[in-house]
């Protein structure tokens, strides 16, 4: 006699194993994980993506529309779109405009520090998207689409580079303090791609990085210990019943166990000098949060971490100012301004800005009319983003909306144009970047985008 017993999950495993064996559906389940190599020479090693969470409004902050003030209190002429209904008259900005640098941008008097920054800034004044509403929107900028279960721009940005035996993860995602934004993880998900090549969170304080630290009661050889065991019984786990979860389950331990080691470091900005600190608006308490993130992105820059994404806002306080848009612009303005700034001055004086990829924007713009008498509501029609780094040509505006701020009408730039662009100046060829799953090669662009390549140098 012999037990016929079989416990649940090594039934699924067999079954799927031996069905899927006979039948060209195996593809859904494919997991390679050797990522397509580079396929030019890089312009730059990292991304820093400052993603001002909640919708910033273009016209009132790059993006000058002289013919809001002269329709000002007056009807939209013409069909507008908008998420609420019955919108108000068009609404001039509240914000004066000035030319700033050598190449004359125009930025609202909200930006003072980042307006002296402007020859070092690629203005994109024509994006565009496919969503009215914030979390699908903010999925679309991340991943491509407005859905959950794709994995975002820093997911594959991590696969492509494969920063293997690195002691620092390949994605880190900053939050605001109060509360992280609409769509949560989903943002920084890596859906079908090995789960090692996730966001990462990670806080700007004596903790950065939750569970990490070991117990004052275990020491390190017998954590080391420990871990050596959990290795070889998962292995063994693996051998009988492969799936990429446990790879990814043991890739995640030694990523931990290395972070103990180098992490204390990076999050340490005491060893900052007081000059620094000041730099980034870490003597002020409106800039001091986002402050410390853009320093903390700056030392995981240097520490060879190719994606850190931060988002200035959360769910409960953020851009989307659909009314008092005046008070509370100059509040984010306020509170961001200064770091940022002092992000591009530190990496440019360090000689790093080439090497680096920095990137600010919403996940849409907002309306030229106004909503609840001083607001704006949502426009994925056409919006401003700006970049700076390596292999951009510098101090320039690319595209236009139309005199209005309301569409994107010359050389507009699509969320998957952007994500193309930001690949290869990576040095990642979008359409060779590739993960077989569900049958096919699936990628990031998909075909529905392309390099902007009259904003590269």
């Amino acid at each position: 006699m012999f037990s016929t017993k079989i416990h649940r999950r090594g039934f699924l495993a067999a079954g799927v194993s031996a069905g899927m064996g006979a039948c060209s559906t195996l593809d859904a389940f494919s997991t390679s994980i050797a990522p397509k190599i580079r396929q030019h020479s890089p312009k730059v090693k990292s991304v820093i993506w400052l993603f001002m969470n909640g919708g910033p409004s273009s016209v009132d902050l790059f993006d000058p529309k002289p013919t809001l003030d002269k329709w000002d209190g007056k009807k939209f002429p013409g069909k507008i779109e908008t998420l609420f209904p019955h919108p108000g008259p068009i609404m001039r900005s509240p914000f004066r405009f000035k030319k700033h640098g050598e190449s004359g941008q125009s930025v609202s008097e909200c930006f003072p520090n980042i307006a002296k920054q402007v020859d070092k800034l690629t203005f994109l004044k024509s994006c565009f998207a496919d969503s009215h509403n914030h979390t699908p929107a903010c999925y679309m900028v991340n991943s491509g689409v407005t859905k959950a279960g794709s994995p975002c721009l820093g997911s594959w940005i991590s696969y492509g580079l494969s920063p293997k035996g690195s002691e620092l993860p390949g994605f880190v995602i900053m939050h605001d303090q109060k509360s992280a934004p609409e769509g949560g993880a989903n943002l920084w998900a890596s859906a079908y791609l090995p789960g090692e090549y996730q966001g990462l969170p990670f806080r700007s304080s004596s903790q950065p990085i939750l569970y990490l630290n070991r117990s004052q009661k275990i020491s390190r050889k017998c954590q080391a210990a420990q871990l050596k065991m959990l290795d070889s019984l998962n292995r063994k786990h693996q051998d009988k019943f492969p799936h990429p979860e446990f790879a990814s389950r043991q890739q995640s331990f030694e990523v931990a166990s290395n972070l103990q080691a180098s992490l204390p470091q990076i999050a340490d900005l005491g060893n900052e000098t007081a000059e620094t600190h000041r730099l980034y608006g870490l003597d002020q308490e409106t800039t001091q949060p986002f402050g410390r993130q853009l320093l903390s992105a700056r030392k995981l820059v240097e520490n060879g971490v190719p994606m850190i994404q931060i988002y200035h806002g959360g769910w409960k306080s953020n851009w989307d100012n659909h009314s008092a848009l005046e008070e509370q612009h100059r509040d984010l303005c306020a509170s961001s301004d200064r770091p940022i700034a002092g992000l591009l001055t530190d990496l440019h004086r360090r000689g790093l800005l080439e090497e680096t990829l920095v990137i600010w924007g919403g996940e849409f713009g907002r309306t030229p009319t106004s909503q609840d008498r001083n607001g704006r509501d949502h426009n994925p029609f056409g919006f401003t983003m700006w970049m700076a780094g390596g292999g951009l040509k510098k101090g320039i505006s690319y595209g236009e909306t139309d005199d209005f701020g309301y569409h994107a009408v010359e050389n507009r730039v699509s969320i998957h144009d952007l994500h193309a662009t930001i690949l290869h100046l990576l040095g990642l060829n979008h359409e060779e970047l590739t993960f077989r799953y569900g049958g096919r090669e699936q990628s990031l662009v998909s075909g529905l985008g392309d390099v902007v390549t009259d904003i590269l140098a």
